[in-house]
């Protein structure tokens, strides 16, 4: 057995041997119980919302949230149900931002592509610039 299998749960802080799971066996014993009892309460009320769901079952929001990006809760036939956004916290149903978000940040990327294109220009003309004056003094002498 290697050291670099042995690591602190982050959950619980409790020294495990790492195997296929990141938690160790208790917490992921938790996790599963949650789970568990959130797939019982969607059976009961289809039309609930996170919150809901939250305050039912009492597993946090981030972990039922984990729960839909992982696949495991399908969100495809819950019309109430939504999770936040990660930038803006706006409700969403798919992804991790928001349209308006991801189109911020698509149009800020283009932007830096623009911006770091026209600081090369720049230095390539300022560096032709000054190539050529020194040719002209070279011809001078």
């Amino acid at each position: 057995m290697s050291l670099n299998n042995i690591m602190n749960c982050p959950q619980c802080g409790r020294i495990f041997v790492r195997g296929f799971r990141d938690v160790c066996p208790d917490c992921h014993k938790k996790v599963e119980d949650q789970y568990d009892t959130c797939l019982k309460y969607l059976r009961e009320h289809n039309r609930c919302t996170i919150y809901d769901m939250n305050e039912a079952t009492g597993v946090s929001i981030k972990q039922i949230t984990k729960f839909i990006r992982e696949g495991r809760i399908s969100i495809a036939n819950l019309p109430n149900m939504s999770y936040l956004c990660e930038v803006c916290g706006a409700p969403i149903r798919e992804n991790n931002m928001c349209d308006s978000c991801r189109h911020k940040l698509t149009k800020d990327l283009k932007n830096a592509e623009e911006d770091a294109a026209r600081k090369k220009n720049i230095m390539q003309t300022e560096g032709k610039m000054q190539f050529k004056i020194e040719d002209r003094l070279k011809d001078r002498r």
